[in-house]
Protein backbone atom coordinates (compact mmCIF):
# COMPACT_ATOMS: atom_id res chain seq x y z
CA UNK A 1 0.00 0.00 0.00
CA UNK A 2 1.45 3.43 -1.15
CA UNK A 3 1.20 6.35 1.48
CA UNK A 4 0.49 10.22 -0.37
CA UNK A 5 3.70 11.49 1.18
CA UNK A 6 3.37 14.45 4.13
CA UNK A 7 -0.92 14.29 4.19
CA UNK A 8 -0.14 11.64 7.14
CA UNK A 9 -2.69 13.93 9.46
CA UNK A 10 -5.37 13.50 6.46
CA UNK A 11 -5.07 9.84 6.61
CA UNK A 12 -8.41 8.17 7.39
CA UNK A 13 -7.45 4.75 6.84
CA UNK A 14 -7.56 1.72 4.28
CA UNK A 15 -9.70 0.21 1.89
CA UNK A 16 -11.17 -3.77 1.73
CA UNK A 17 -11.62 -4.88 -1.68
CA UNK A 18 -13.22 -7.72 -3.09
CA UNK A 19 -11.57 -9.83 -5.97
CA UNK A 20 -7.63 -9.58 -5.14
CA UNK A 21 -8.01 -6.11 -5.47
CA UNK A 22 -4.78 -4.04 -3.91
CA UNK A 23 -5.63 -2.17 -0.32
CA UNK A 24 -5.46 1.38 -0.88
CA UNK A 25 -4.38 4.12 1.88
CA UNK A 26 -7.78 6.31 1.93
CA UNK A 27 -7.22 10.11 2.53
CA UNK A 28 -9.25 13.06 3.53
CA UNK A 29 -9.42 15.52 0.37
CA UNK A 30 -10.02 18.45 2.81
CA UNK A 31 -7.79 17.79 5.26
CA UNK A 32 -4.79 17.68 2.54
CA UNK A 33 -6.02 21.26 1.24
CA UNK A 34 -5.24 22.13 4.68
CA UNK A 35 -2.22 21.23 5.03
CA UNK A 36 -0.90 22.88 2.02
CA UNK A 37 -2.80 25.82 3.28
CA UNK A 38 -1.44 26.04 6.60
CA UNK A 39 2.25 23.69 6.17
CA UNK A 40 3.37 25.94 2.76
CA UNK A 41 1.28 29.03 2.97
CA UNK A 42 -0.65 28.15 -0.06
CA UNK A 43 -4.21 30.04 -0.62
CA UNK A 44 -7.28 27.65 -1.25
CA UNK A 45 -7.53 28.54 -4.78
CA UNK A 46 -3.93 27.50 -5.11
CA UNK A 47 -3.70 24.31 -2.85
CA UNK A 48 -6.48 22.99 -5.09
CA UNK A 49 -5.18 23.83 -8.27
CA UNK A 50 -1.32 22.38 -6.70
CA UNK A 51 -3.11 19.21 -5.19
CA UNK A 52 -5.21 18.16 -8.39
CA UNK A 53 -2.29 18.56 -10.41
CA UNK A 54 0.19 16.69 -8.32
CA UNK A 55 -1.15 14.98 -6.11
CA UNK A 56 -4.72 13.46 -7.65
CA UNK A 57 -3.13 13.68 -11.53
CA UNK A 58 -0.53 11.68 -10.33
CA UNK A 59 -0.85 7.45 -10.89
CA UNK A 60 1.92 5.19 -8.85
CA UNK A 61 -0.01 1.32 -9.48
CA UNK A 62 -3.20 0.03 -8.75
CA UNK A 63 -2.53 1.07 -4.95
CA UNK A 64 -2.43 4.78 -5.73
CA UNK A 65 -4.06 6.88 -2.44
CA UNK A 66 -7.55 7.31 -2.71
CA UNK A 67 -8.88 10.99 -1.68
CA UNK A 68 -12.03 11.48 -0.34
CA UNK A 69 -14.60 13.92 0.86
CA UNK A 70 -15.93 13.25 3.83
CA UNK A 71 -20.03 13.86 4.45
CA UNK A 72 -23.30 12.71 5.68
CA UNK A 73 -25.85 10.25 3.77
CA UNK A 74 -28.21 13.69 4.38
CA UNK A 75 -26.14 15.67 2.26
CA UNK A 76 -25.24 13.42 -0.82
CA UNK A 77 -26.83 15.40 -3.27
CA UNK A 78 -24.18 17.96 -2.92
CA UNK A 79 -22.11 15.39 -4.29
CA UNK A 80 -23.65 13.03 -5.98
CA UNK A 81 -22.15 13.63 -10.55
CA UNK A 82 -25.53 11.07 -10.94
CA UNK A 83 -28.76 12.35 -10.90
CA UNK A 84 -30.17 8.76 -11.59
CA UNK A 85 -30.87 7.14 -7.91
CA UNK A 86 -30.61 4.00 -9.27
CA UNK A 87 -27.54 3.52 -10.64
CA UNK A 88 -25.85 4.36 -7.47
CA UNK A 89 -27.41 1.44 -5.36
CA UNK A 90 -25.85 -1.75 -4.52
Amino acid sequence: MKLADGYDDAFVGSSISAFDRKQVAIYDYDKCLLILMHDYGMDEETAIDWFHFNVIGSWVGDDTPIFINQHSVKNIEDYKEDDDEDSNKM
